[in-house]
């Protein structure tokens, strides 16, 4: 079974999967610019953590979760606004 990132849960390969994504994963799941990802991590509205020596950007799945519900609400309180008007 794979999970949103792409990737075969532990159960089925033996291996752990990483808890963090790269950038590149997550511009590929959002379906967005390199450059709209880094933006979303430098705006502080996706959390991510800086690891290793060249501070690569990492994000927990989790955190990234996280983004996509707000977004959903953010979403619906939007269109309800509307339709209010």
């Amino acid at each position: 079974m794979e999970n949103r990132a792409g990737r075969t849960d532990a159960c089925h390969n033996g291996e752990v999967p990483p808890r963090f994504l790269k950038l590149s994963d997550v511009q590929e799941i959002l379906n967005i610019s390199s450059q709209q990802a880094y933006a979303l991590v430098h705006s502080g509205d996706l959390r991510a953590i800086q690891v290793g020596g060249r501070g690569q950007w990492r994000v927990d799945e989790a955190e990234l979760e996280n983004y996509i519900a707000r977004q959903y609400a953010l979403a619906e309180e939007q269109l309800r606004e509307r339709e209010g008007h």
